[in-house]
């Protein structure tokens, strides 16, 4: 399997031209009855080997985390030792330096981008507990979001290091999954152990869902026919936002209390259609995937109240499986009518509507 990028970096080193590349992506479009575009592509295996080193790398780095976790010293003598995410995040590194650089391996360089991540937030932050003293931390919950921050805060420059090194395109997602973290964990030491300090941190995480979601369009925009690495980023950008603006503006709208009432059922509705306008217009389902057991809960309640206490469940199954089935099958139509509307300097910032036409224009 062959992705945007690889046809890309075939085009740059001159084995395809420009117009033998573009041939090839529209003979692609139309025996799929569908542009390319809104096919949302990104590279993850490009094999079975892929899996394969994957699961390799998985369990040498379990390994490798096991061993530093029994030589060094431990929080509390039994919590993590910062040498189990140092061993990791090193290994990772060494791997990425084969895997990656060289091989250019999808999954595997997934596998090794989070594990150093991983390795160095968790050599942060068990380095700073230990180096303070874990009686500072006991009942101490701005203490331990101190650290949290300033341990995200590493983690965050690591995965830019990472970028600059390896460019994968999952990293930008990642170092600003750091970014949020380390945000989210200095409101919650700003605003202390006060009651309103959950309300806060979800008020915070919509703000920082929404900038995620502009830098991913930022992504977005650049590649208006997705066929550079930059559509990629955008791609795995818009996965972080995505449960960043659903979970905070359901959970305020107090659906996760365990009860909603018909008039809260109905505004998530309204909230899902406003969603999937937008996720249409951009071109991206990640909105309407993570709002999906939203939406799944407010249908079963929906169907409760109206005495289809049985069948509730697999009513409300039904009815969001059949219209995501539908909208998937009409993707492309139903995204004209909304696209078509919309200002024409707007329009030339989203995703194209037909790779076709607009490559025969050009």
């Amino acid at each position: 399997m062959y992705s945007e990028s690889d046809i890309e970096a075939a085009v740059a080193a001159g084995v395809l031209t420009p117009e033998t590349a573009a041939a090839l992506r529209n003979h692609v479009a139309g025996q799929r009855s569908a542009p390319a575009v809104d096919e949302e592509h990104f590279r993850l295996i490009t094999g079975f080997n892929d899996i394969f080193v994957g699961i390799a790398a998985a369990i040498l780095l379990f390994a490798v985390a096991w061993i530093g976790q029994s030589v060094g010293p431990k929080i509390d003598g039994e919590g993590p030792s910062p040498f189990a995410g140092l061993f990791v995040a090193g290994t990772a590194w060494g791997l990425a330096e084969f895997f990656t650089r060289k091989r250019r391996m999808a999954l595997p360089s997934i596998i090794l981008l989070l594990a150093f991540t991983g390795g160095v937030l968790l050599t942060a932050f068990a380095t700073l507990v230990l180096g303070f003293g874990t009686a500072l931390f006991e009942n101490n919950e701005p203490a331990i979001a101190l650290v949290a921050a300033a341990s995200a805060a590493v983690a965050a420059g690591a995965t830019y290091v990472h970028w600059r090194r390896f460019r994968v395109p999952i990293t930008i997602a990642v170092g600003a999954a750091t970014v949020v973290a380390t945000v989210l964990a200095l409101v919650a030491y700003a605003v202390g152990e006060r009651p309103i300090v959950e309300d806060v941190v979800l008020g915070s995480a919509l703000v920082l869902g929404i900038g995620v979601f502009l830098f991913a369009m930022w992504w977005d925009s650049s590649d208006p026919r997705r066929e550079t690495r930059r559509s990629d980023v955008a791609f795995w950008l818009h996965l972080l936002a995505a449960p960043l603006i659903v979970h905070p503006i359901f959970s305020l709208l107090g659906l996760t209390d365990g009860d909603a009432s018909i008039g809260e059922a109905l505004v998530v509705l309204g909230v899902y259609v406003l969603l999937g306008i937008t996720a249409l217009a951009i071109d991206r389902r990640a909105l309407l995937v993570s709002a999906l057991a939203y939406v799944l809960y407010a249908l079963i309640s929906l169907f409760r109240e109206f005495g289809a206490v049985e069948l509730n469940i697999a009513l409300a199954a039904f009815v969001i499986g059949s219209a995501l089935l539908l909208l998937s099958a009409f993707w492309h139509n139903v995204r004209r009518a909304v696209v078509r509307p919309l200002p024409p300097g707007l329009q030339a910032r989203l995703p194209i509507l037909d790779r076709v036409s607009v490559a025969a224009a050009a």
